[in-house]
């Protein structure tokens, strides 16, 4: 399976529960996730998108520990059957820096 084929489930299941996961490009700094997924009620998360059993790369890491730091929530995905459990997990949690399950 490639990193494409979920990372396009990510994006129809998210739209199904009324919500985007819109392509995050951040010009002139590297390692930031591949989608932000903002759902009703003003849930987000940051998601990094990865092939079954890939990890995120050092630099990945970085960013995501910084993205953490400010309150937000970055989930690595590597399993379409994963998708549902994420977008729940964004969905149960404000922007307030409420701490849930992760996955590294």
């Amino acid at each position: 399976m490639l990193e494409k084929e979920v990372e396009e489930k990510l994006v129809r299941m998210a739209r199904m529960k009324g919500g985007h996961a819109w392509k995050f490009v951040s010009p002139g700094m590297s390692g930031v996730p591949d989608r932000i997924v903002l759902m009703p009620g003003g849930r987000m998360a940051f998601v990094e998108v990865k092939r079954p059993g890939e990890k995120m790369r050092p630099l990945q890491l970085r960013r995501k520990r910084q993205i953490e730091a400010l309150g937000f929530r970055v989930y690595c995905l590597d399993d379409p059957e994963k998708v549902g459990e994420v977008l729940n997990g964004i969905q149960g949690a404000r922007i307030s820096g409420i701490r849930d399950k992760v996955y590294p």
